[in-house]
């Protein structure tokens, strides 16, 4: 059998579309494992970048057993980012820090630690170091800040908790101040 070169394209185009797309696949129903469907599904809004997407959560004894896009949502329209559409892992994560753990100055081994020791250790922490970097005036003019910190917001906070840290710190005096929004 010999192509010409208009042959060949065509079979090279039909060929890599049937390969990207793949072959038209026969719509099955699902059944829903039963801890979503006796769950309470209550709509929300995913916390994260600030698009405001719809997120379907569905609750079963107190817990989150589903995050889902809601497809009724005029943002997303049932779809998620990578983020968004792990959002249930947050609950559900078996690796998720629940105590305060602290290892010591040239430790190896972590000590659990309670939440008031940990706030505090921080707050005098943080107050030792401003004092010290504390710079109230540059020449005649008033500036009334800190150097010596700085603060990088993460990608895991939702809006309300980046604005309350931006709040904070510059409060505190801080000039170098960030936030990994999205990645």
């Amino acid at each position: 059998m010999t192509l010409n070169r208009r042959d060949f394209i065509k079979v090279l185009g039909a060929t890599t579309t049937v390969g990207t797309l793949g072959l038209p696949r026969v719509a099955r129903a699902v059944s829903l494992p039963d801890r979503i469907k006796t769950g309470k599904e209550t709509t929300t809004i995913c916390p994260y970048c600030g698009v405001g997407c719809g997120i379907i959560v569905t609750v079963n004894a107190d817990k989150v057993v589903n995050t889902e896009g809601d497809p009724e949502h005029p943002i997303n329209r049932g779809a998620l980012c990578s983020k968004g559409a792990a959002l249930s892992r947050i609950f559900e994560n078996p690796f998720r820090l629940t105590r305060v753990l602290y290892r010591a100055p040239g430790a190896v081994q972590f000590v659990p630690k309670p939440w008031t020791w940990a706030v505090r250790e921080i707050a005098k922490r943080v107050k030792a170091t401003r004092d010290a970097t504390f710079q109230a005036t540059d020449g005649d003019r008033v500036v009334n800040r800190t150097t010596g910190i700085a603060c990088f917001g993460g990608a895991a906070l939702d809006n309300e908790e980046a604005y309350l840290l931006s709040k904070t710190m510059r409060a505190l005096g801080l000039t170098n101040i960030e936030h990994q929004a999205r990645i």
